[in-house]
């Protein structure tokens, strides 16, 4: 704090940040920023409190919002990031608060994952269930629309996959941790199926040009087809794109 006087007499006062010699390695500050022991208590409360809203956060973003990585992983990653950060060169961040962060999340953490094992119900909560996305070539429609996976994102995981049209996919899962898992038809159980290329799937249309074997874009469902409008015998949608059978190539 700095205090000035002017020429009329008053004084004005400045608090300023500057932290002199004489006070580096002043272990009250650099323990406690001058806090209470009893801070810890509410450091404690906090850690919990935030710890549980991050955890509940996740859960409810969807298992894309975590691809690749588990629910606890990406908690720990956020909840210790700015804990561990601040009180490197934050000099008003004492390294007590920090440290009890520290081990109040690992004790949240070891509680978490001891209730995952005893509780079945809390761990398809916390972690969910394996979705079969597809099924025989064919969009699962009750377990896809429960996803939040738009189809273009899908279809791109497909395609990294060499996938050129679902009628190649036996089945596909969604996993806890919103990786797709795929299992293939052999060559000689390929199926017509929906074109998953861009070039193919947007020829969509709703006017059949020609008489052939065609894929609903919304369920994937397979039907044979004259040149009339149709509507889809699963899903009732009216948009369709010209099936194709060709084999996967690796």
């Amino acid at each position: 704090m700095l205090i000035f006087v002017n020429a009329a007499g008053k004084s004005s006062i400045f608090k300023t940040d500057f932290i002199y010699m004489d006070e580096i390695f002043e272990w009250k500050r650099v323990l406690l920023n001058d806090l209470p022991i009893t801070f810890v208590l509410e450091v404690i409360f906090r850690t919990v409190v935030m710890f549980i809203v991050v955890l509940l956060t996740l859960k409810f973003t969807g298992k894309r919002g975590v691809k690749q990585l588990s629910i606890f992983e990406v908690v720990i990653i956020i909840s210790l990031g700015s804990a561990a950060g601040d009180p490197m060169f934050y000099e008003d961040v004492g390294l007590i608060p920090a440290i009890m962060v520290f081990m109040c999340i690992l004790a949240m953490y070891r509680s978490v994952t001891w209730l995952l094992g005893k509780s079945k119900r809390f761990e398809n909560f916390i972690e969910g269930k394996t979705k079969c996305i597809i099924e025989d070539g064919q969009f699962s429609l009750s377990s896809f629309e429960k996803e939040d996976l738009a189809q273009d994102e899908f279809f791109a995981e497909l395609r990294l996959k060499s996938v050129e049209h679902l009628g190649q996919v036996r089945y596909a899962y969604i996993e806890t941790n919103g990786a797709i898992s795929i299992y293939f038809y052999e060559d000689k159980d390929i199926k017509y199926g929906l074109p998953i290329r861009p070039q193919l799937f947007n020829l969509k249309t709703r006017n059949i040009p020609k008489s052939g074997v065609y894929a609903c874009t919304f369920c994937a469902n397979i039907q044979q087809l004259e040149p009339v409008a149709a509507n889809c015998s699963v899903c009732g949608r009216d948009e369709w794109a010209e099936a194709i059978n060709t084999k996967r190539i690796v």
